[in-house]
């Protein structure tokens, strides 16, 4: 990982923040559609380029960590009500406790998400995939990370909370991949190690993009929109693409 990635892990979450500064009462049909291509892109990248490595290098014992991250993104939604995919619904009308249960889940799995980056080059040239590949893991992230952080900052504004106290949360939830990646520099671990964290995040990336596409059915009559279904196969084409060049 080098300055440019860092610097790119902290300032996209911070344009996604600020756009729902700007634009929070009138976006949401575009969030939703970014959500949906977002969640696409991350199912296919996590099924094509992450998963076969992963079970080549760490064989069966990889199941049990991609579950544990399927289950473990599963309990940190108790504390971010969903925030990571896209969810903007106000009950607690500014309670801080509020604000601290949903940044406490988000900046958990921002954290956790950003350890693997580290290693993510290392492991990518060893299972002969190609150069570019090693970007497809920080792409994933960053494309689900700027429709979390408009739907953060979108929250805590219509729960009535102070516009520098959002920027506090927007920026502490911007620094925390960059500090996972940051902390991980400094482990020595192997290449079944590595294998482990990824699928750790294969199983989170799961469950965040299939719960993105059902929840693209806004009439839950199991239709989706056109629109909708074009930036589903606009994201899994992206994904294809990149296996393919």
């Amino acid at each position: 990982m080098g300055i440019l990635e860092y610097a790119l892990l902290f300032f996209v979450v911070v344009g996604g923040g600020w756009l729902a500064f700007r634009y929070s009462d009138g976006a949401q049909q575009a969030l939703k559609l970014a959500l949906s291509f977002s969640g696409a892109y991350i199912l296919g990248i996590t099924i094509m380029h992450l998963m076969p490595g992963v079970f080549e290098q760490g064989g069966h014992a990889a199941s049990f960590w991609i579950l544990a991250g399927f289950f473990t993104q599963l309990l940190l939604e108790q504390l971010s009500r969903g925030v990571e995919h896209g969810h903007v619904h106000v009950h607690q009308h500014g309670r801080r406790s509020f604000a601290v249960q949903v940044m406490l889940g988000l900046s958990l799995h921002a954290f956790l998400e950003g350890l693997p980056l580290t290693y993510f080059e290392e492991f990518h040239a060893a299972h002969h995939q190609h150069e570019e590949g090693e970007y497809q893991l920080l792409l994933g992230i960053l494309l689900h990370k700027l429709p979390a952080a408009f739907a953060l900052v979108a929250l805590l504004l219509q729960s009535g909370f102070d516009r520098r106290v959002v920027w506090g949360c927007l920026l502490v939830f911007a620094a925390m991949s960059p500090l996972g990646a940051f902390s991980a520099s400094y482990l020595s671990v192997s290449g079944a190690q590595v294998a482990n964290l990824l699928g750790f995040v294969i199983g989170s990336f799961l469950h965040i993009s299939t719960t993105i596409l059902f929840e693209a059915d806004d009439t839950h009559q199991h239709r989706v929109s056109w629109r909708k279904l074009s930036v589903i196969l606009l994201g899994i084409g992206l994904a294809l693409a990149a296996d393919l060049f």
